[in-house]
């Protein structure tokens, strides 16, 4: 009986050693994270909307995992995440997001979270923002009409000036390079490499619009102020920094006046919003719509197809050629 039990105890012992040994190489597969989501072992990133998730890939490539919160297709302007959304945030090893302009939840978000576990990427980091007057974007509430300041806003979306995206793309890899040391090199080569592709496309708008007499284009959403700018064009929008921004009649009275005035032929409306405010001006002076798109959410389907921000932005070159020339 002593001797069974001996023989026992030994079984036992070796069972035991065996899962240990098993659960200790298990570890070495697993992320840095606790979350027990992450078995590739590489750096899990959160971004917030399209051109932050396909900077960050353009830099990572396979070497991180890479998720987008805002769903596709979302208005980012409007969007607020869920509890769940916000503990993908928690359990990521770096989020990336645009600014706090763009995504104005993100401030109160990081709160919660703890960012000793989380590295936080601002892409956006160093970029002057340009201020946005939307007193005459948006119908009146009672309380404005009763006031007589100015509302201001600073807009956001810089990454739609290829030469600031480059920007952005070097703030995201350098704030990846302290996270993951290991593929530092990598991400600065890649970073370097699509970089190149941005000058390429930001010498595409140069070359386009240099000799241009007629710089002035007409645009539902007052998304490409930045895009102007730096090719110094006019942007004329009838609603405001959200696609959604409703026109004061006086506004939209106003645009009537200069399209006629100056002979606009087209007005430009984005495919995720609804055109319904541009179609009331175009059928108002009879002049044509075309997209020009903010890249706020280029669907799966579309990522599938191959499209990615160059190609909309090329696609954005080509719509304005029907107005600059």
């Amino acid at each position: 009986m002593q001797k069974k039990r001996k023989v026992m105890s030994l079984v036992l012992t070796v069972v035991g050693t065996i899962l240990l040994l098993v659960g200790c190489g298990n570890t070495g597969n697993q992320s840095n994270r606790t979350d027990g989501e992450n078995t590739t072992g590489k750096l899990k990133i959160v971004t917030t909307f399209y051109p932050m998730y396909d900077f960050t890939k353009n830099i990572v490539q396979d070497k991180a995992d890479v998720a987008m919160l805002i769903p596709a297709g979302t208005e980012p302007h409007d969007f607020e995440p869920s509890a769940k959304m916000i503990a993908q945030i928690e359990n990521a090893d770096v989020f990336i997001y645009n600014s706090d302009e763009m995504e104005t939840w993100v401030p109160s978000a990081l709160k919660a979270i703890d960012t000793k576990k989380v590295t936080v990427i601002n892409a956006s980091k160093g970029i002057e923002f340009i201020e946005h007057d939307e007193h005459d974007d948006h119908a009146e509430t009672e309380e404005e009409e009763h006031s007589k300041e100015h509302h201001h806003a600073v807009d956001p979306h810089v990454w739609l000036d290829p030469v600031l995206a480059q920007i952005e793309v070097k703030n995201i890899q350098e704030g990846l390079a302290t996270v993951d040391t290991e593929n530092a090199a990598s991400y600065q080569k890649n970073a370097a490499a699509y970089n190149e592709k941005l000058a390429a496309l930001d010498q595409e708008f140069k070359e386009a619009f240099k000799n241009a007499t007629n710089r002035v284009f007409v645009t539902q959403h007052a998304a490409f102020a930045y895009l102007a700018k730096q090719y110094e064009l006019t942007q004329i929008s009838i609603s405001g920094l959200s696609a959604e921004t409703e026109p004061s009649p006086a506004k939209l009275a106003e645009l009537t006046e200069y399209v006629n005035k100056y002979h606009v032929e087209y007005i430009y409306f984005e495919n995720n919003a609804s055109s319904k405010i541009a179609e009331t001006l175009a059928n108002e002076v009879g002049i044509e719509l075309a997209i020009l798109d903010p890249i706020e959410g280029v669907t799966q389907k579309e990522q599938e197809a191959g499209v990615d921000y160059i190609q909309v932005m090329k696609n954005n070159l080509e719509a304005l050629k029907k107005s600059i020339y």
